[in-house]
């Protein structure tokens, strides 16, 4: 029997006797092999290259760029050839895709991908390229050149808050946004002066584009589901509700609630000069528990009536009205029309008379029908047309 050289035996095990290349390779060729041995594992694991997509997973997403920027390598068919065993590295790449020059920290800051320092495999944070449009949007702010027209709006929002009779509440991914309604983004509230005609998005979504305007004076031009995003991502998004008509009448007691009471109309008899020139449309409406003619009997004494007698023109009875809430809603509906007196009283110190309005008694008629009905909510004070308006006018 022949006896077989090392050689030959070596070769029946299907061994080769060439002495192995030991030569080194440099930090950059080791994590280039090192990328390109998980994008070979991955078509291992799919049957496929990793694809680009938003729609995709972020990491076969970063391979796909990985595989992309190893393509363009001059030295990657003589670096990596042998590994190829897929042909991967003759493929084209996505012309869509400008990847040179990244570092992988930078192809993952530009897919928006935060990693856990402590490992690698746990996403912290991924921000779509949406989002990010929809900060850039947000952020984008210019000067509002006609914020005086605004102004008041926002004032009578907020009076409308601390009155009770507007509230707030969560903004949890709401269909729809309307011209003429406030919302609070970053803890400000802003108001949508404009919406533009509806348009699907490519996805077929509904979006429209928005003029929303700050408290701040400033506004910004940007979608509606831009800003959907965007308050449903701030915790403290809120979107603010339309006047509703207060409890007056409840049938549980409160603190501020008479059992019966009187809501009162008077003119001042006061010879203030303009009290004189406007007196049929100088008035006081108030409220009280007991007389009203008890309650002006010492008006020349009280600082609350001029210091003056007064005329009782009207009076309301009601039962179980709540007080605060009362005034609250004068207030909103004729606070255009309140008048800031400064008089001395008795005692020579100055006093600010509240609940004076200059407006036609057949208007406050009106209004205190539209209360009772609750109907008031839609409406405030115009002077300049003398009467009441609906408020989105």
């Amino acid at each position: 029997m022949h006896e077989m050289t090392d050689d030959e035996l070596l070769a029946e095990l299907g061994l080769s006797s060439d002495p192995v290349k030991t030569g080194k390779y440099t930090a950059l060729q080791e994590r280039v092999i090192a990328g390109f041995e998980d994008i070979l594992r991955f078509f291992e694991e799919h049957g496929r290259a990793p694809r680009h997509g938003e729609h995709l997973n972020i990491f076969e997403r970063i391979y796909a760029v990985r595989l992309d920027r190893i393509r363009q390598m001059p030295e990657a068919q003589t670096l990596l050839g042998d590994l190829d065993k897929f042909g991967l590295l003759q493929a084209s790449q996505d012309p869509s895709e400008n990847t040179d020059e990244l570092s992988d920290d930078e192809l993952l800051s530009e897919l928006g991908v935060e990693l856990d320092d402590s490992n690698v495999n746990v996403l912290r944070h991924v921000v779509s390229r949406d989002e990010k449009r929809a900060a850039e949007e947000i952020a984008n702010r210019s000067k509002c050149e006609d914020f005086e027209v605004f102004q008041p709006l926002f004032s009578q929002a907020e009076a409308d808050l601390q009155s009770g009779l507007r509230s707030t509440r969560r903004f949890a991914g709401d269909i729809n946004i309307e011209q003429g309604e406030f919302v609070i983004l970053g803890g400000q509230m802003a108001y949508v002066a404009e919406r533009g005609e509806t348009f699907r998005t490519p996805n077929g979504e509904p979006d429209a584009r928005l003029r929303l305007i700050y408290s701040n004076g400033t506004e910004s031009n940007l979608l509606l589901r831009s800003l959907q995003r965007a308050l449903y991502k701030d915790e403290a998004g809120r979107r603010v509700l339309e006047p509703t008509a207060p409890n007056l009448f409840s049938d549980v007691w409160e603190d501020d609630d008479v059992a019966s009471g009187t809501i009162y109309v008077l003119r001042s008899k006061s010879d203030h000069p303009f009290i004189a020139q406007h007196r049929e449309l100088v008035h006081k409406i108030g409220v009280t528990g007991g007389s009203v003619q008890t309650r002006v009997a010492n008006a020349k004494q009280d600082a609350t009536f001029l210091l003056a007698d007064v005329e009782i023109v009207a009076t309301y009875k009601m039962s179980g009205i709540n007080r605060v809430k009362l005034e609250n809603l004068i207030h909103r509906v004729f606070g255009s029309a309140q008048i800031n007196f400064t008089i001395l009283d008795r005692f020579n110190n100055p006093v600010q008379p509240k609940e004076w309005f200059l407006v036609p008694i057949h208007v406050i008629d009106e209004a205190l029908d539209k209360i009772r009905s609750g109907a008031i909510t839609n409406y405030v004070y115009s002077p300049e047309q003398a009467k009441l308006i609906e408020s989105n006018s």
